[in-house]
């Protein structure tokens, strides 16, 4: 059996302003027990340079089982905002995290004043 991990938020949301709650449940049906399901609200970076990756909130639900599920409330910080640029992206995500074994799934969001990333203007070359 291939283990079957589900995130979904309330009414589907993936936008989010800053300072907003991310409500949502949790669901997961693996092969073997838990010890424990994570479930994190983070950004991360991508693009030139190094990779930069900042969990914000998560909740920890300890002797979780071979199945089960949780809803689950995360607040979003007032930044950073999900950007995209020619060099680098910055990008949000939820993320439902099995321990032992690290199968993982994962839900994008934007978090932005308006329901779309910012888009940064090309550089200028002087």
């Amino acid at each position: 059996m291939t283990p079957v991990l589900t995130l979904r938020t309330t009414d589907g949301r993936t936008w989010f302003r800053p300072g907003e709650v991310v409500e949502g449940e949790a669901s997961w049906h693996l092969e073997e027990e838990a010890e424990a399901v994570e479930i994190r609200l983070f950004w991360y970076t991508s693009g030139k340079g190094t990779r930069d990756v900042e969990v914000v909130d998560s909740q920890r639900t300890a002797s979780a089982g071979s199945s089960g599920s949780r809803s689950f409330s995360l607040r979003v910080p007032d930044g950073p905002y999900s950007f995209s640029g020619t060099l680098i992206t910055l990008s949000w995500a939820i993320e439902l995290v099995v321990d032992p074994g690290g199968a993982t799934e994962r839900l994008d969001l934007i978090v932005a004043p308006r329901p779309v990333e910012v888009q940064l203007p090309e550089p200028v070359d002087d």
